[in-house]
């Protein structure tokens, strides 16, 4: 893990399928804030508590696997909206599990409250928490428990 001595400390923040498409995707369910909002809102709550993010955003579990693996060793903690991923990615949940830092699981919209398939997560069982059901506030909330966990 980074270590405070090495200058600002490092969060990942994931945005799994189709998220790229908030703004315009069932704004009714994940709001009218663009993908953009989010991230800008999550660097800067990152920023107040001295922490530098980096955001990928990716359609293939493939891809999250690897930003995931690439996190080891430089990151401090994941933030990580898998979308319908958080459902059925087991390779993203052994990954997850493979990480030594703070995992803070992030849901725009309650899926406890949504279809029945929704109401299982399996990032879950390797996640420190879940945010859901804030909307856009989620972003900020699950950096800032991502940071106070990590520097507790």
């Amino acid at each position: 893990m980074v270590s405070d001595q090495e200058g600002p400390r490092l969060l990942v923040l994931l945005s799994g399928p189709n998220l790229q498409l908030l703004g315009e995707r069932q704004p009714e369910i994940y709001g009218r804030d663009r993908l953009q909002d989010h991230v800008a809102r999550a660097a800067k709550a990152a920023a107040a508590r001295g922490f530098e993010l980096e955001h990928l955003q990716a359609d293939s579990e493939k891809e999250l696997v690897e930003a995931v693996h690439r996190s080891r060793g430089r990151a401090a903690g994941i933030v990580v909206n898998a979308g319908a991923l958080s459902h059925y990615g087991w390779s993203l949940h052994d990954a997850l599990a493979a990480f030594e830092g703070v995992v803070v699981e992030l849901h725009l919209s309650n899926p406890a409250a949504r279809e029945p398939w929704r109401h299982r997560s399996v990032i879950g069982p390797v996640a420190d928490g879940l945010v859901a059901g804030f909307g856009s506030l989620g972003y900020e909330l699950a950096v800032e428990a991502a940071a106070r966990l990590i520097s507790d």
